[in-house]
């Protein structure tokens, strides 16, 4: 459903009235709407009710809107992001996707495409719910800031302080000519795992999908997945298996933002779901974030992969059997207008509607490269952040154009992160701008996502 952005917001004015305060004055606020594809009134509609009225105009008005010379986007441009998601539902390769693209507080394009799910025909809507995968880490990392910043946590301290079984922690050293575990050699860590380790993937904690086959061995025979767990028996499960790298050495993806889920709560003495909700999802009025799904209502709003893509149903199948696991590495649910919250947050640099959540000195410190030149931080085959990106604390941060001819597009200073069902998001502070897409696609994902982000940047980029 299209609307010209002035159709748009006059929609928006005639909700909510045109001597609405936060509307004045109506011609600044037309021409800040430039290019906003979806009405607000759309939104309202298909939310259904006062309470998401209102969410729906704190989302338009939220963030602050800076003075800045950063270019506009083409509105003729941002209809090429249609026409590609059109066409993957068309075509059959994804079922449906929510596509947001918001510049100084303010959406300039927000649209929905095909299907929640397929096998009922359920629509698209700005209120689906979507697994977020490996987009909880973002939010947990910056849940374990708020704690530096009380003083009640250091990236510094050793991981032992806190769950004293990871001082016996050993590091396996490949065994000659491959994989015979009976050859493996266990040899102390030269230093104990940290909260930093934790946070920018140094631990040797890794997923038991990654790494040599030694180490998957190892995880599977690990049984990590068995029966009932909360955080706390997960990351007892995890400190019985040797770590897959000295720590501190090399950039690794793993269960490590799992393992800080738990730190957090045992630093709080509350649940990470708990602690989360008081500290980022009630203040930033992302009232439809959160782990587990109870009522119909709610699962019925949940996106669904093709019936095709086994891998993502066989994950999420796991992740839904086992509610109690409150995973810090991938277990939120979230809406695109919940996340564009979250990320507008940091795109204002850890502060937004006057609220901070992060002070200057922890929010640089999350989203500053931390295993670049110097670091003695190496980087294997699954180095996710990509060309151009180094690492901070749960997200990557560009660093420099990449080695890639042309590079890859975007702006040094960006922020991002994705995850493995297909969802992604990107916080640019040289354009003033945050875009996110949700789907749910693991066998589309690697193709899309490239996809989307030159769509995004090629649409304020010169004629």
């Amino acid at each position: 459903m299209n609307f010209d952005h002035r159709q748009g917001i006059n929609s928006l004015e005639n909700d909510y009235g045109a001597g609405t305060s936060a509307l004045k004055p109506r011609r600044s606020m037309q021409q800040a709407g430039a290019g906003f594809s979806m009405s607000c009134r759309y939104v309202v509609r298909t939310l259904r009710g006062a309470a998401s009225a209102i969410v729906c105009l704190a989302f338009v008005m939220s963030g602050v809107a800076h003075a800045t010379d950063a270019p506009a986007q083409s509105p003729e441009k941002l209809e090429r992001i249609t026409a590609f998601f059109d066409n993957e539902v068309a075509t059959g390769k994804i079922p449906g996707a929510v596509i947001l693209i918001q510049q100084h507080g303010k959406p300039v394009y927000l649209k929905t495409f095909g299907y929640r799910d397929v096998t009922t025909k359920s629509p698209m809507r700005p209120d689906t719910m979507f697994a977020l995968h490996s987009m909880t880490k973002p939010i947990t990392n910056t849940a374990a800031m708020m704690l530096v910043d009380e003083g009640r946590l250091s990236p510094q301290d050793p991981l032992s302080k806190y769950i004293p079984a990871f001082a016996d922690v050993m590091v396996g050293i490949e065994p000659d000519g491959g994989n015979d575990l009976g050859k493996l050699e266990l040899v102390p860590p030269i230093r104990p795992v940290t909260i930093e380790d934790l946070m920018r993937h140094t631990s040797g904690i890794t997923y038991e999908y990654i790494g040599a086959d030694w180490i998957q061995k190892l995880y599977r025979a690990g049984h990590l997945f068995d029966g009932k767990f909360d955080n706390k028996e997960f990351v007892a499960r995890l400190a019985r298996l040797p770590l897959s790298r000295q720590p501190g050495t090399m950039w690794r993806y793993g269960h490590s933002t799992d393992v800080l889920g738990r730190v957090i709560e045992i630093v709080t003495g509350k649940s990470l779901y708990q602690f989360e909700k008081e500290r980022i999802f009630d203040p930033l009025k992302m009232n439809d974030t959160r782990f587990v799904l109870d009522a119909e209502t709610e699962r019925s709003r949940l996106a669904e992969p093709l019936p095709s893509d086994t891998i993502l149903i066989e994950g999420e199948n796991d992740r839904r059997a086992h509610p109690e696991w409150e995973s810090g590495g991938g277990g939120l649910v979230s809406t695109i207008l919940d996340y564009a919250r979250f990320a507008q947050m940091l795109l204002n640099g850890g502060e937004l509607d006057g609220k901070r959540y992060l002070s200057p000195t922890a929010f640089k410190t999350m989203t500053t490269d931390h295993i670049g030149p110097g670091s003695g931080v190496g980087r294997d085959y699954w180095y996710f952040p990509g060309d151009g990106f180094g690492y901070g604390y749960g997200i990557a941060v560009r660093t420099d154009p990449g080695i890639a001819r042309p590079p890859p597009p975007g702006s040094i200073g960006e922020l991002k992160w994705d995850s493995g069902s297909g969802t992604y998001f990107g916080v640019d502070p040289k354009l003033d701008m945050i875009y996110i897409m949700l789907e749910q696609t693991q066998n589309e994902r690697q193709r899309i996502t490239p996809a989307f982000r030159k769509l995004v940047y090629d649409a304020f980029g010169p004629d």
